[in-house]
């Protein structure tokens, strides 16, 4: 086998597709069977390249998913709300992307990289992992019993409890972004007509935000994101929470006046990571398993796929020539540790009042919101007139927080007071 992947959700079904398109002997391990519930339901546009590359977005665009054309940001005092439609970013090269029920839309790329001649080994779990001069060794536990797989390399794509990074104890934390998400499925949430229906919703207030992301013509995802310290304090049940959240922001219990419930309550916590290695003698990781920042931008599947792009190519060459491991492997950490750092800057400054308070400026200069709605589209490019545009922007909030160039704005909903 030239290549072991671990885990089959969006990177690794990704890498797979990419490397057995490539001639290469793929085997995809995988612990659940799809389709299975997952959380991440919003693609960027940016993103859809891998996907055409790949050869799965015919499929994707024929499973009738709700077309995604940007993405809103209501204060949850209700004074001030905006949209980011992705034609109007910085240089937009595209207009749409998707929101996808991840149990279909993983098990979409994840057959495609069967047809395209991955072998996919799904409940199949990895016990013991040892590597050689020559490769690695996976012993396995999957539906028919215990056996062994030989690789040359690994790719770990096992989400953000990784099983390299837990091996070798690479894992840490962001001690200011911990933080939990409470979040369901709703049916009958109401919700505007055209292209503004399909807008992910970002409710901002003081000590929190709920998303809002419609999943098709009756249901949408609906989530909150609070402190882990909050949730702690105030010992209620995560739906108690939930509920209580969407009860006290207007912006959202006006929409939800006949929506019901369609799924148990979830919650995942102290998600925000980093790897302190990403890449090894004859390994290398990518999706969440290479890092995981916060869901506010919706960037874990671009990333992920972005991610999954980079090591298949490394792999493909590596495959022909085992010197250039030494080059490849780090540059792939590299891009990926830079990418992650500029999600991360703005995820920071997400959970600023300033920053909520200058992106929702009107009239901002210097054409410096486009800016800001390139970044949401995934326009992760290196150009100079991109850069210094989210340069002053970066500023702006900086200086707000001391000086009022912006109005101020509470965030705060009359109603909202901690769940009782």
């Amino acid at each position: 086998m030239d290549v072991a992947i671990i885990g089959g959700g969006p990177a690794g079904s990704t890498a797979a597709a990419l490397l057995a398109r490539a001639g290469r002997r793929v085997a995809v391990l995988e612990k659940d069977r799809f389709p299975r519930f997952h959380i991440g339901e919003s693609l960027l546009p940016r993103g859809m390249g891998v996907f055409e590359r790949t050869g799965v977005l015919p499929k994707i665009e024929a499973a009738g998913f709700v077309r995604k054309f940007g993405a809103e940001i209501v204060t949850g005092c209700g004074t001030r709300e905006s949209r980011f439609y992705f034609k109007d970013g910085f240089r937009a090269q595209s207009d749409s992307a998707f929101q996808v029920p991840r149990a279909e839309f993983d098990k979409i790329l994840l057959d495609h990289a069967r047809d395209c001649g991955a072998g996919i080994r799904e409940e199949t779990t990895v016990g013991a992992l040892h590597f050689t001069d020559d490769g690695a060794r996976l012993d396995l536990s999957g539906p028919e019993g215990a056996s062994t797989l030989h690789a040359r390399y690994v790719l770990d794509c096992s989400g953000r409890d990784s099983f390299l990074a837990g091996k070798f104890g690479l894992k840490r934390g962001y001690p200011d972004l911990k933080k939990i998400a409470v979040f369901a499925h709703y049916e009958n949430v109401d919700r505007p007509a055209g292209i503004d229906g399909t807008l992910t919703r970002m409710v901002r207030a003081g000590d929190r935000w709920i998303w809002m992301i419609p999943l098709s013509e009756t249901k949408m995802s609906v989530g909150v994101v609070i402190d882990t310290a909050d949730f702690r304090s105030w010992r209620k049940a995560a739906g108690d929470v939930l509920d209580s959240s969407i009860r006290m922001l207007p912006a959202v219990a006006g929409r939800m006046n006949s929506a019901t419930r369609c799924t148990p309550v979830f919650s995942s916590g102290e998600y925000s990571c980093r790897h302190t290695r990403l890449h090894g003698p004859r390994w290398l990781l990518a999706g969440d398993a290479a890092g995981f920042i916060d869901p506010v931008f919706s960037s874990g599947i671009f990333l992920a796929v972005l991610g999954a792009e980079h090591a298949a190519d490394a792999l493909n060459e590596v495959l022909d020539k085992p010197s250039r491991a030494r080059v490849l492997f780090p540059r792939h950490a590299a891009r990926m540790k830079k990418v992650m750092a500029i999600y991360l800057r703005f995820v920071r400054a997400w959970y600023r009042q300033e920053f909520i308070e200058t992106v929702l400026s009107p009239g901002a200069p210097f054409e410096i919101v486009p800016a800001v709605n390139a970044l949401l589209a995934g326009n992760i490019s290196s150009s100079f007139a991109l850069r210094w545009r989210l340069a002053l922007f970066r500023l702006i909030v900086f200086i707000q927080r001391f000086l009022p160039i912006c109005p101020r704005l509470s965030l705060q909903s009359a109603e909202l007071r901690p769940p009782t």
